[in-house]
């Protein structure tokens, strides 16, 4: 059979399962219903993403005491760096949380309970993993140009990340909920 009599099957497969045109087979899902199976796999899927992101920059940060040049660097910026290395590794804690408890759990009674704690510690990792962002952004342009170019480089980068990740996130489920 060719690959597009194969695709055709599979097409009118998927058309005779649908519902017919303006009917819905559920409701429509409120993103706060926690009892969707769809929204775990959802969370567990942009943990996938974030995970190896945080997982290189605490790479970069546990090896780069071991360069030559790190111990010629000021005492103010040793200190920078030792709070973006920890709020990295407790970043990576948070964040790699759910897929621990989920596999200790495993199987999940209480898909309800398991998927608010993922909410949480996903939210909770992405604090010290924002100040982990900035701190480096801190270090690595101070050290490649000097304070007050890193001074202005670093609100820039907090102000991003604050604006992406936390204010406009929080503005629209204000606005979502104030229209329920």
């Amino acid at each position: 059979m060719s690959k597009d009599s194969n695709a055709d099957l599979h097409t009118a497969a998927a058309r005779a399962d649908a519902p017919p045109p303006g009917q819905c087979t559920r409701e429509p899902r409120d993103p706060g219903d926690h009892r969707d199976p769809d929204d775990l796999t959802e969370m567990l899927q942009e943990l996938r993403v974030l995970i190896p992101g945080v997982q290189v920059l605490t790479g970069f940060l546990l090896i780069l005491p071991f360069n030559q040049g790190f111990h010629d660097i000021a005492l103010a910026e040793k200190w920078v760096y030792l709070a973006a290395f920890l709020c990295g590794l407790i970043s990576l804690i948070f964040l790699s949380a759910p897929a621990a408890q989920h596999r200790i759990e495993r199987p999940h009674r209480d898909l309800v309970r398991f998927t608010q704690y993922t909410t949480r510690m996903t939210i909770t990792g992405l604090v010290p993993l924002s100040l982990a962002l900035i701190l480096t952004t801190q270090l690595i342009v101070a050290h490649t140009v000097g304070q007050a170019i890193a001074f202005i480089i670093t609100i820039c980068v907090a102000a991003v990340i604050a604006a992406v990740w936390w204010i406009w996130p929080l503005l629209h489920r204000s606005r979502h909920r104030a229209l329920r």
